[in-house]
């Protein structure tokens, strides 16, 4: 599977039911070569090429399943809600 057909999926939290977006990134270690973790832009973003003002940063661990268009996740939403600030 590549990364673009990741973005392509919806991801879906379990422990909410509640719907968090599409991946806009990755990040992964730069040593093993790994997928560390998704990056979904934050409520009200449709995507963050232009500004990352908030993101959930989703640890690869807290993925459930990976479905045909669906990515299933156990998160805590409000640990992994990153709002960076300009500056």
């Amino acid at each position: 599977m590549r990364v673009c057909d990741l973005k392509q999926k919806e991801v879906i939290n379990t422990c909410t039911c509640r719907s968090l977006g599409c991946p806009a990134d990755v990040e992964f270690d730069c040593q093993t070569g790994c997928l560390t973790a998704l990056i979904v832009p934050g409520p009200g973003r449709f995507c963050s090429l232009f500004s990352r003002e908030s993101e959930y940063v989703i640890p690869w661990e807290c993925i459930c399943q990976i479905g045909d268009d669906i990515i299933l996740v156990n998160i805590k939403e409000e640990k992994c809600f990153h709002k960076e600030h300009p500056g």
